[in-house]
């Protein structure tokens, strides 16, 4: 009797584990990237943004993220905030265009040197019926092409 039980147990815990098994079918794709920020699109916002001083080092659009390196004077660039807004404007072309601006916020007060990367979800910028924009971000030397 004895036997019996340790044998129906160990059946029992070999088809619990061969249930928690992985089937092939359930393979869970992930973005490849994550942004970190997401992209506001406020008209208001847009004409009121200001921003302290900074300079854009690099931009790139990868999948649906902008991916933006800013250099500016401060202390450990730890602090800094940021901000990319859309005016709401789309004007009619094709590929469509866009208006955005970005902000840095900036604290710190002194007079070292820093470069800091963030990136930002593009994904409410779409437009339905098109798969491709034109983002123009003030003080950016170059437009960007957005494809999705």
């Amino acid at each position: 009797m004895q036997s019996i039980k340790k044998i129906s147990l160990f059946i029992l815990l070999a088809l619990c584990f061969m249930n928690m098994q992985c089937d092939e079918d359930d393979v869970i794709s992930l973005p490849n990237e994550i942004c970190e920020e997401t992209t506001v699109v406020s008209p208001s916002l847009y004409e009121n943004l200001s921003s302290v001083n900074f300079t854009f080092v690099s931009a790139e659009i990868t999948n649906d993220c902008l991916n933006l390196e800013v250099g500016a004077s401060g202390c450990d660039s730890k602090s800094w905030g940021f901000k990319l807004v859309d005016s709401g404007a789309i004007a009619e072309s094709s590929p469509e265009q866009r208006f955005l601006k970005f902000q840095l916020i900036n604290d710190e007060s002194c007079e070292a040197y820093f470069r800091r990367s963030v990136s930002f979800d593009l994904t409410l910028l779409q437009i339905n019926g098109s798969n491709e924009i034109i983002l123009h971000i003030e003080g950016l030397e170059s437009s960007l092409n957005y494809k999705y």
